[in-house]
């Protein structure tokens, strides 16, 4: 067994053992849900020609059908529905999928991989949702090419950057990305001279190689702990917020979380210089993964390590790592301006992260009292980031050898939610590693269910584009809400499939579930008594 940790007492040690067939029938049961998540994923197809964002530089812009649907009132409206009704059965499709191979056998891992390739499919051309993030990737890749350094000037300073489609709010903004991306951006707009549509499409192609990653590590990396792939790979690739967001939206945060993955999986299996490599690829994406390297020094180290050498290897690890990345900072002039990225994070807050929500509750009640709100919700939101990195450094510190994946996961986890700014496809960063050390079918897969549920409704209402000047008898964004909420309520309470996942629970099965997780337990202790072996690193 590899670092990461037994698994005993997760929901893959009940029925879905890698050994169990699945019959036809049940193949045939899985095909319905991903036709029907096909068809969900064609509307958002069609509902993105009217919402989705298209850049002022666009010859699609001077279509006719295009013009009509974002111009006309009807065009709008429907465009709107077509989008939220079809994220929403997407939505379905996938709790669906889960629900017909409960069984999780040795065909299963064949039926989710079709699932995300037949889902992937219509996203992969829709036009922009969710976020526009793209386009300033092309602004990016612009500076780069010109001469002039991301890390120093915002794209404001191209010429016609506005008819590229990147948001004025990041006009000014330096670049969060590593120096990976910035090559990979500049090789972009020199393929295809800043043209936004065939520059989008590329950009996806290349988000997608941070999917395929993931549908061929994630399984892998989910076995070495004795969890079942397929299952692992339903929970975190084919959910729909992994495709809005790495696909529809091509955020280039699949690449990194997918070469992540790949990483961690090479340092699992003791090949562990290739690990840091692969996961330096990652942070030259995007800073974020560097919370990796410490839990791969923990792997390098072994068992039974003396803390000299734990630091050793951690000095190790991040002298190849960083090392690399300052090497790779030399081509464009790059240096090592990606360290900002870390040192200094966005200010503000997103008001449905734990910490900006709490934040608000504080300012609010401390208000009342006639004391200095705003002060006491900073120092909240501050202590919660500090409470994340104390938490990592227990987690690196402190923990069961073979649960190292699981320590970095729930450090990765702490760092995210923690923080006073969440974007919707966060969450997606560290669920890979939450999935392949495993997840109950108890309030942790539910917990999974109402965020993704969540974040896919925020979404559909959040990031619409529609000029002012339509006229519309509701607004595109409360007609959206209203939609999701409507269908949300569907797979609530209307749905006889649906609704057993959240409501139909009965006290008698939890009382039985949380019974036979802790006999599960007892017998993990007592294997581990047994066969200390197990403890050991990379068994294959």
């Amino acid at each position: 067994m590899t670092a990461g940790g037994a698994h005993l007492g997760t929901s893959e040690s009940q029925p879905g053992s890698p050994a169990t067939a699945v019959t036809e029938p049940a193949k045939r049961r899985a095909y319905v849900a991903i036709i029907e998540g096909f068809l969900g994923a064609l509307m958002m197809f069609v509902g993105s020609i009217g919402t989705g964002w298209i850049a002022n530089g666009s010859p699609m812009i001077r279509q006719p059908v295009v013009i009509a649907l974002r111009t006309e009132g009807w065009g709008v409206t429907v465009s709107t529905i077509l989008l939220t009704v079809g994220a929403m059965v997407l939505m379905r499709s996938w709790l669906r999928l889960g629900q017909r191979l409960s069984a999780w056998g040795i065909s299963s891992l064949r039926s989710v991989v079709i699932a995300i390739s037949a889902w992937s499919l219509p996203l992969l051309f829709c036009v922009p949702v969710f976020s526009r993030d793209v386009y300033a990737y092309t602004g990016q890749g612009r500076l780069v090419m010109e001469g002039q350094n991301p890390y120093e000037v915002g794209i404001s300073t191209l010429n016609n950057w506005f008819a590229l489609g990147a948001d004025p709010a990041w006009a000014e903004n330096r670049t969060p990305y590593g120096p990976y991306f910035l090559w990979l951006a500049r090789a972009v707009v020199g393929l295809t001279g800043a043209q936004p549509d065939v520059s989008v499409l590329l950009f996806r192609l290349v988000a997608g190689a941070g999917v395929l990653l993931c549908v061929i590590y994630v399984p892998k990396l989910a076995e070495l702990h004795g969890i079942n792939g397929a299952r692992a790979l339903w929970i975190s690739v084919a959910n729909p917020l992994f495709l809005i967001s790495f696909i529809a939206s091509a955020h280039n945060d699949a690449l990194m979380v997918g070469l992540a993955v790949a990483g961690v999986y090479f340092a699992a299996t003791r090949r562990y210089v290739l690990g840091i490599l692969l996961v330096t690829a990652s942070i030259g994406i995007k800073p974020i993964t560097v919370l990796l390297l410490p839990f791969i020094g923990v792997m390098w180290a072994g068992p039974a390590a003396s803390w000299l050498r734990k630091f050793l290897i951690w000095g190790a690890t991040a002298g190849i790592s960083f090392g690399v990345l300052a090497v790779s900072g030399i081509p464009y002039n790059l240096g090592l301006g990606w360290t900002w990225a870390i040192m200094d994070p966005t200010p503000g807050y997103t008001g449905y992260s734990p910490s900006g929500f709490l934040g608000q509750q504080v300012e609010f009640l401390a208000n009342v009292l006639g004391l200095p709100g705003g002060t006491f919700a900073t120092l909240l939101r501050t202590g919660m980031k500090y409470a994340a990195i104390a938490l990592v450094l227990l987690l690196m510190f402190r923990g069961d050898y073979s649960r190292a994946v699981r320590r970095m996961a729930l450090a990765f986890t702490a760092v995210v939610m923690l923080a006073p700014i969440i974007q919707p496809w966060y969450i997606l960063w560290f669920l890979p590693f939450l999935a392949v050390t495993g997840i109950r079918d108890d309030w942790q897969i539910r917990s999974l269910y109402v965020g993704v549920t969540f974040f896919v409704v925020f979404g559909a209402q959040d990031q619409l584009s529609v000029w002012s000047f339509v006229e519309l008898p509701i607004d595109a964004s409360s007609l959206a809400f209203v939609t999701a909420l409507g269908f949300t309520f569907y797979l609530l309470f209307l749905d006889v499939h649906t609704r057993k996942l959240l409501i139909e629970a009965k006290p008698l099965d939890l009382a039985r579930r949380g019974l036979n997780w802790i006999t599960a337990r007892r017998e993990l202790r007592r294997l581990r008594a047994e066969q200390p072996d197990r403890q050991q690193l990379g068994s294959r």
